[in-house]
């Protein structure tokens, strides 16, 4: 049996490159999109990476 360990079919991915938004395809992993604007890969909008990378973020704001 084939585990499918998505977040759904509706959402966004999300560029941390350059914070583009783009609507999340059902059946297309958002690290398999490119960004349309600079065409890095994307990340799930709520994902554990893009919450890390909001985490960081973050720290980076308040020591600035």
């Amino acid at each position: 049996m084939q585990h499918k360990g998505g977040m759904g079919s509706s959402g966004n991915c999300v560029c941390l490159g350059c914070g583009s938004v783009t609507v999340h395809r059902s059946g297309m992993p958002c690290k398999d999109e490119r960004c349309p604007k600079c065409g890095k890969a994307m990340v799930r909008e709520g994902s554990e990476h893009h919450l890390l990378y909001l985490k960081k973020q973050e720290e980076k704001a308040k020591k600035a």
